[in-house]
């Protein structure tokens, strides 16, 4: 028997360039049997039409209301800016889409948990693209730790560079720039990565946290033009895990020399590392390093290939085709082993919690 595909829609769409190009679509077209493209939609109808004919999708819509409107379109897919979220992902649920929302789900907490009561009281699935956590070698470090590679984990130190939000910007990401936007290394790169070390390590229960802009303004790479920052280009967050692990981040703006990110989990047994070229794990190659017991040094540790068969090669949309196969998975059987609405409304909680606990100096329970 042929399954019936489902049918999407993608608001925000640019070729060549935007993270719905370059992760979403060639995700969607790896997984033929559970999807299809039927159209797109941006903030003008000429944009829509030129991102249909660049990626040979079949429709370009006026609007993102005749998007979300259609009965052609079964699943609405939210790829902009962060502080538009919000109103697609209400407009897509009153008319009873399912949504696939790109992270942060909202412009802080308050509008993330809105939208998942909006999704709850429609009865409707709303995923949040927290791919990280479902990259192959999260799955594969998280094999190795449950078959005792480090044998009782005793602590673990995560650092990461944020990379945009140094000395120089894009100018179509200069947005970034604005802490009253939403999209901070606080919520992309540290949310995304500390998704997938909760995956692995377990629930962050207690944190205290400094934030700092030791950086203050930022030069438009095309035009020479200095920009006032307001994000914040340190985050430091001690934390304690609820197995009793404590853990300590500290993501930086920029991009260092050396690796962009860090890893390392200590156990009693034996060390892991995971590398990564910077510290957005969500849309990097990651690589695994171990020892145990008297190795002097760590070691490569190669992810099986069975971690990667059958999902497009590519990063980008490796990872983010794995979020999509759960998400029909669930659709389907009525399981919820995608990132719900509901997840992304914790992970709010958290970074909530680090900016509570930065303003008042104090430990902070999310």
């Amino acid at each position: 028997m042929i399954k019936q595909r489902f049918k999407v829609g993608i608001v925000g769409l640019q070729p060549g360039r935007s993270w719905g190009a370059m992760a979403h679509v060639p995700a969607i077209r790896a997984l033929s049997d559970d999807f299809e493209i039927v159209g797109v939609a941006n903030t003008s109808h000429a944009s829509a039409q030129a991102a249909a004919a660049a990626c040979a999708i079949p429709h370009a819509f006026t609007s993102v209301a005749e998007l979300v409107g259609s009965p052609e379109v079964d699943i609405v897919v939210v790829t902009v800016k962060v502080p538009h979220h919000f109103e697609i992902v209400a407009a897509a649920i009153q008319t009873g889409k399912q949504v696939y929302c790109e992270w942060p789900l909202g412009n802080g907490l308050a509008e993330a948990q809105e939208m998942t009561r909006l999704a709850h009281e429609k009865g409707v699935l709303g995923v949040v693209g927290t791919q990280a956590q479902f990259a192959p070698e999260i799955a594969y470090l998280s094999k190795l730790i449950a078959d005792g590679f480090v044998g009782k984990v005793l602590s673990s130190t995560l650092i990461g560079s944020g990379m945009t939000w140094g000395p120089k910007v894009e100018a179509r990401n200069a947005y970034l720039l604005d802490r009253d936007n939403g999209a901070t290394m606080l919520t992309i790169p540290f949310g995304h990565t500390l998704a997938a070390v909760r995956t692995v390590l377990g629930d962050v229960v207690e944190l205290s946290a400094r934030l700092a802009n030791r950086r203050t303004s930022a030069c438009i790479i095309e035009t020479g033009e200095t920009m006032p920052m307001t994000s914040h280009d340190q985050v430091l967050v001690d934390c304690l895990l609820d197995s009793g692990v404590p853990l300590s981040v500290h993501y930086r703006g920029g991009m260092p020399c050396g690796i962009g990110l860090l890893w390392e989990i200590n156990g009693t047994e034996g060390d892991l590392q995971v590398h990564g070229e910077n510290g957005h794990a969500q849309m990097v190659r990651l690589s695994i390093h171990g020892a145990r017991h008297e190795d002097k040094i760590l070691c490569p540790l190669a992810v099986p290939n069975s971690y990667y068969a059958g999902w497009p090669q590519d990063t980008y949309p490796g990872n983010v085709a794995r979020v999509y196969a759960r998400m029909a998975a669930d659709l389907r059987n009525g399981t919820r082993t995608a990132p719900t609405f509901d997840d992304a409304v914790v992970l709010h909680q958290l970074i909530a919690a680090v900016e509570t606990a930065a303003s008042t100096g104090g430990r902070v329970s999310p």
